[in-house]
């Protein structure tokens, strides 16, 4: 038996500085420099979520792409929403949960419309034969450094996106769903400790913080679990397109005690573990990962 490499998560990914770099929303991931790592070839599945089928809202980069690939190493049939634009990393998503032997739909649209959050359940049920993980990840951010800067539009993408989209997916899947089910949020550091210039999508991940704990006590006596993760500074597309000042984005993650942002790849496991049986008595929680900051 090979002895394990035990590596040291200080010198593990890039630290800063990073170059400056700049997308048009909702940016891709196979364009950032450098490009993050969401498991494609480092992620190692043990059947953990065997014959589990799941949709993942915001699932073609970012933490997203880290769960859709784990998931699929684990075992799981994938469903995954993402806007067209970001046709080409989703497409690379699908070809890598393809590649386990899972099913992986494809299901693009726009989250802030209610119709398409009804209608993208509905195909998520129909493709795949029923429903037992809801991860709602998608989330809009744009960096603004005064609350006199955001119109009252783009107010309204960031709550239609972030708020109103958990709330109809939600509403949508929750009929079909069984006992044993689990539904995920992602929340953020950023519900525990605001930064100034994230004002609109800093109170969105509290709400979520908030709605996960509500609808875990009401849908407990169902045996449906529900939580949440929140990480802290992490490499994703939201940094370059429009979620971070350039020289914020150059510096991202030195703030941290390990000195540089989190990986996408490194919240996967977390994503596993929330949806994964043995983790039955565990809801209503939030699991942070944030490079030692402080939060739960």
């Amino acid at each position: 038996m090979s002895k394990q490499t035990i590596l040291n998560p200080v010198d593990k990914y890039p630290k800063p500085p990073f170059a400056k770099q700049s997308q048009p929303w909702p940016g891709l991931a196979s364009k950032m420099d450098p490009v993050p790592d969401h498991g494609e070839t480092t992620y190692k599945g043990s059947g953990r979520l065997a014959g589990k089928r799941a949709l993942i809202t915001g699932g073609d980069s970012g933490m997203g792409r880290a769960a859709a690939i784990a998931y699929a190493r684990e075992g799981a049939d994938v469903a995954i929403n993402y806007l067209p634009a970001e046709e080409e990393d989703a497409q690379q998503v699908i070809t890598l949960i393809r590649k386990e032997g899972r099913k992986g739909i494809a299901l693009p649209g726009d989250l802030r419309d209610e119709s398409f959050c009804t209608q993208l359940v509905a195909d998520a049920l129909r493709e795949l034969g029923g429903l037992d993980i809801l991860v709602n990840n998608a989330a809009r951010q744009q960096t603004h450094a005064s609350i006199l800067d955001i119109s009252s539009e783009e107010f309204d993408a960031v709550m239609k996106t972030n708020i109103y989209a958990p709330f109809w997916t939600i509403r949508a899947a929750l009929p079909h769903l069984k006992a044993g089910a689990v539904i995920i949020g992602t929340a953020s550091e950023q519900a525990y400790d605001p930064s100034a210039d994230l004002y609109d999508y800093a109170q969105t991940k509290a709400a979520t913080m908030n709605y996960v704990k509500s609808l875990a006590k009401q849908l407990a006596p169902k045996g449906i679990r529900v939580n949440a993760v929140a990480p802290g500074p992490i490499w994703t597309p939201l940094q370059v397109s429009g979620g971070a000042t350039q020289e914020k984005l150059q510096n991202f993650g030195s703030a941290t005690p390990l000195g540089r942002p989190g990986q996408p790849v490194e919240l996967a496991s977390i994503y596993v573990q929330l949806a994964a049986d043995d983790a039955s008595f565990t809801t209503g929680q939030v699991y942070g990962a944030s490079g030692g900051a402080g939060q739960p």
